[in-house]
């Protein structure tokens, strides 16, 4: 893989544009074109991720046709609700048979598509797949040991892409679940605002545990009931990815559940929000999915009330706690 294209330089899209060019010639495509030009000039990414150098083999351009011609990888990075529309531009350039790799962490509004499937109705002769885990920007940047996964049906193309991307500091593995993979990226989002809620209500370490096992059991028994499998949610794109989300203060969803929690109002929060924090948009969506496979979903639910302004946050810890008593497998 001589080519790599990557749509979307925010601070995540930037990363991986990196991790790719140290083997190989990567293109990040920028909506902007006063950023690319930023990026091209001060080899960093001064808006989104500023204090991190950019190896040589890695250039910027907001042309989509000169970020996607001649491309072996695709990696979509952009956010949920604009990622049909940005795909859709980027197929036209985009030669048959090229593998597209996800890194949204999110599900459509308005049709409740996961990303793979957005590509796949567009671009059906398309590999397709997604890179999820515990991959928190700030530390992977540093240097910090982590691991990904990187979930596509196709076992060859899925290792090629391992090797792309695989350091001393970055493990990748492989699996062939994408949609187990892609769901629990998106899932962990809902439940990292919770988090958040707990946190700023100044819960401690139990609470934090409470909200995490219980997520675990909401996302598994969602995901699951959509067609992945079980085992996928005890490793890197479930319990993993959730258990970083959910913890830590660099998480833009867990952000967004402190803010709640401190009184903010949804609006005034993203308002204030340089970057998407993809849960806000995917509660809504990740509750029809349930509706839709007749999944009871506490946690999210009243996340979304929260979210909506319809319940206050410690209003909704204390309606969760005082739910009807059941067995925990339930």
């Amino acid at each position: 893989m001589r080519r790599v294209s990557v749509i979307g330089a925010g601070s995540w899209g930037t990363t991986v544009a990196s991790l790719a060019a140290m083997r190989a010639d990567t293109t990040l495509w920028a909506r902007r074109g006063e950023l690319a030009e930023k990026i091209n000039r001060t080899r960093s990414n001064p808006e989104y991720l500023p204090d991190h150098g950019l190896p040589d083999h890695l250039s910027a351009t907001d042309d989509i046709a000169r970020a996607v011609s001649g491309a072996e990888v695709l990696i979509m990075a952009v956010p949920s609700h604009g990622f049909r529309q940005v795909f859709a531009g980027v197929s036209t350039f985009l030669e048959p048979g090229v593998p597209v790799l996800s890194l949204t962490k999110g599900i459509e509004q308005e049709t409740l598509a996961r990303m793979t499937e957005v590509v796949a109705e567009i671009s059906p002769t398309s590999t397709t797949g997604v890179m999820t885990g515990p991959n928190l920007v700030a530390e992977i940047v540093a240097g910090q040991p982590t691991a990904t996964v990187v979930a596509m049906g196709d076992e060859a193309v899925a290792r090629d892409i391992q090797s792309l991307f695989m350091g001393p500091t970055f493990r990748v593995y492989t699996n062939d679940d994408v949609i187990g993979c892609e769901l629990g990226g998106a899932l962990k989002n809902v439940m990292a605002i919770a988090s958040g809620m707990s946190d700023g209500l100044g819960f401690g370490d139990n609470t934090r545990a409470t909200v995490l096992t219980r997520a675990l059991a909401e996302v598994t028994r969602l995901g699951t009931a959509l067609g992945g499998r079980h085992e996928t949610f005890a490793g890197l794109a479930g319990m993993g990815d959730l258990i970083a989300t959910c913890s830590s203060t660099m998480s833009r969803n867990h952000q967004v559940g402190h803010r709640l929690a401190q009184g903010q109002t949804t609006e005034e929060i993203i308002a204030d929000m340089k970057m998407v924090a993809e849960g806000v948009k995917t509660t809504k969506s990740v509750l029809g999915l349930a509706d839709r496979a007749g999944v009871e979903m506490p946690i999210a639910t009243h996340v979304g009330l929260v979210l909506d302004g319809r319940m206050k946050p410690r209003e909704a810890v204390m309606s969760l706690m005082t739910r009807e008593a059941k067995a925990e497998s339930r």
